[in-house]
């Protein structure tokens, strides 16, 4: 379980720029902690044998099918500094906040079920009852 996503100062303060790094950083952690399958395929044993000894591998369609996926950060930047400063220069917490106003300006939520909504509502009512509070 990974806890305390969006918190900082020891959970006095939430911030969603914070909330959204933490998930890349989960998904990061929950790519690596299912480790690395091992084949023929990931091992690329075919091109192995294809193109040889001292050869070039990295313009081979293997090696550009499957160079994205041991990670893939949406956040996470990792050109060369020249490069960055170009693009704007932004943080990893710049552009996590413009993912956070992209959510907010445009996700819809499912609507929870009539089942759900009775249920929270007799959490509610019977907290309300063992507490003594009037509705």
């Amino acid at each position: 379980m990974i806890y305390g996503s969006g918190m900082l100062e020891s959970g006095i303060t939430f911030d969603y720029g914070q909330l959204v790094l933490d998930c890349e950083f989960a998904r990061m952690i929950k790519h690596t902690i299912q480790g690395i399958p091992v084949n023929d395929e990931t091992l690329a044993i075919d091109p192995i044998k294809e193109i040889g000894p001292g050869k070039d591998y990295l313009m081979h369609k293997h090696t550009f099918k499957h160079m994205r996926s041991q990670s893939s950060p949406e956040l996470i930047d990792r050109k060369m500094r020249g490069t960055w400063e170009k693009a704007g220069a932004t943080t990893a917490y710049d552009r996590a906040m413009v993912k956070v106003r992209y959510i907010l300006e445009n996700h819809t939520p499912e609507p929870l079920s009539d089942e759900v909504l009775l249920r929270i509502r007799s959490i509610v009512s019977d907290t309300e009852k063992e507490m003594g509070i009037k509705p």
